[in-house]
Order: structure tokens, then sequence, then C-alpha cells
């Protein structure tokens, strides 16, 4: 099927891409990498009256590493992203980058795209709760900072207002013995993963956990997370059986939809498989050991 047809606009600067935005209204979309918006317009479930082409807007795909903290630009691609020195110093934002779809995907597609998208299957919005980031958001009415846990409303829902666009995504830098792994399960590789689980940690000297994120993908309408998952495993080994419990606590939280990727048990016990292994890695990453390639995915 073709898109329905629609009026095609490339501005040169970000603030004319915000203006025109506001100008054209509702029926106006932006379109970045489009490994998103694309399949959707040939499917006609959305039929803009505008397309606002930021893909080539200036000074939105740098990827900087201050030292302490990291700002990925909204038009930066997952190819780029894991082929950075960030990525390398982050080895969880790697085996996001880099386990996303083929190499096609991952050469078109944006970070920034991803997370405006909000899909449930997505991986960057699960992966960026593991890091508390922030998302940095332009719109007329100016710059405004937003917690990832504030941006995705519900499934296809995100905290952006009209004519608004995600310029950026920033987050801390993890401190010394920090690990995290994220992991998925999927059929093929340009595939959403049927099951994802991000973790992010840091042990004491003596390996018990002094602070973890955990978040499950693909496990309900947005990335699921649990704080009594997390108080399970804070101040404690991540044993075999502290990480049961923690599975029982998240899992609960997750309602994974039953579909052609498999049903909704089959999820959450890959779910509690993935956790497992994702934490495994982590532990390792943690401890200096050598990196497992978490990017591969299962």
């Amino acid at each position: 099927m073709y898109p329905a047809p629609f009026r095609y606009h490339r501005p040169a600067e970000l603030a004319d891409a915000i203006s025109l935005l506001a100008e054209l209204g509702e029926g106006a979309k932006p379109l970045a990498g489009g490994q998103s918006l694309i399949p959707i317009l040939k499917l006609r479930m959305d039929e803009p009256s505008d397309l606002v082409d930021i893909g080539r807007l200036p000074g939105m795909a740098s990827i900087d590493d201050t030292g302490t903290g990291a700002r990925i630009g909204a038009l930066a691609t997952h190819a780029r992203i894991a082929a950075s020195p960030l990525a390398q110093r982050v080895p969880i934002v790697a085996d996001c980058a880099a386990g996303i779809a083929d190499v096609q995907v991952r050469n078109r597609g944006t970070i920034g795209g991803s997370v405006s998208s909000a899909d449930p299957s997505c991986d960057w919005p699960a992966l960026l709760h593991t890091l508390d980031a922030e998302v940095v958001c332009r719109g007329p009415h100016g710059e405004r900072v937003v917690a990832i846990r504030d941006f995705i409303r519900d499934a296809y829902t995100t905290a952006l207002t009209p004519a608004e666009l995600v310029t950026g995504i920033r987050f801390a830098l993890p401190p010394p013995r920090s690990g995290g792994a994220y992991i998925g399960f999927k059929k093929a590789a340009p595939a959403y993963p049927a099951a994802a689980v991000g973790i992010q940690l840091r042990l004491d000297d003596d390996g018990a956990c002094t602070d973890v994120r955990l978040v499950l993908s693909a496990a309900g309408p947005r990335p699921v997370i649990s704080a009594e998952a997390e108080t399970l495993l804070r101040g404690r080994r991540l044993t075999q059986a502290n990480l049961d419990a923690a599975a029982d606590a998240i899992i609960a939280a997750a309602d994974p939809p039953a579909d052609a990727r498999g049903s909704a048990p089959f999820k959450k016990t890959m779910l509690r498989t993935l956790l497992h292994k994702a934490a495994g890695i982590a532990v390792g990453r943690a401890e200096g050991r050598p990196n497992h390639g978490a990017h591969e995915y299962v």
C-alpha cells in the first residue's frame, strides 16, 4: 500500500521546523530517520497532511561526553551511537544501540525518533530508564527537560506538546564499580524483541549492590519498573534467591501482550531468564571482568 498524499517540507534550522509544525497544526508530522513513521504511512495507519523533514537539521546528531555526563543529539543514529566512545564507556548503551533491528535500520533510525514514538516494544525508552535519563525538548515556548519516567505517558503517547520536538537525551555517567546490561529475546534480527530486560547497578567493595535500576521492555504499554524489585536488590548480593525475589516483584507488574511473538506466560518466563542473564553480565562489568557481549540477542 502507498501512503496517502501529503505536502513535504524541509526546513534548514530547528527554529524553522518548530515554526512550521506550529503553523501547520495537528495534521503535520516530523520526519527524522523514518523507521517508525514510514511503515505507519505505508499502512495508512496515519494520514498526515504535511511531513516536516528534520533529518538534516544541523547540530542535532552529536554525541558528547563531558566527563561526568553524556548528551546524545536526537538525530544520532543507532549505528553512530553503537560505534561511539560513549558506548564503550557505558556498555549498556552499546547493548541497546547495536542490538536494534538490522544494519539498514540502525544506519537510518535515530534515538530521538525512537523515544518520540513511545512504541512499547522500542528499546531506547526502556534502556534510558536504567540511566535515569532526561529528554531535552524544544517547542514554540522554548526549551524544557523532562525525566524519561515522566516523558513516556502510555503506549505511543509522550509528554510532547504541539509543535514540540525532542532535541537530545542526557544522563549522568555511571560512577566507578558500575555495570549494566540490556538484553532481549527476538525471533529474527529485524524484529522487535518479544521481551527485553535492562539493569544498571553499582557494587561496593564487598560485592553488595548499593544502587540499581531495573526495567522490562515489551512487557506492557510503557517500560515496566518496580521500586519494590529494586529495594529487594539494594544492599544485597545478587544471589539466585535475591534475583528470583526481584523478578517476582517486577514481573507481577508486567502485562505483556499475547501476540505472534508469544503468549503472555511465555514472555513472563522469558523475562525471568533474561533478568538473571542481564544481572550476571552487569555484575561482571562492575567487577571489571570481560564484556560478555549482551547486545547479541538470544
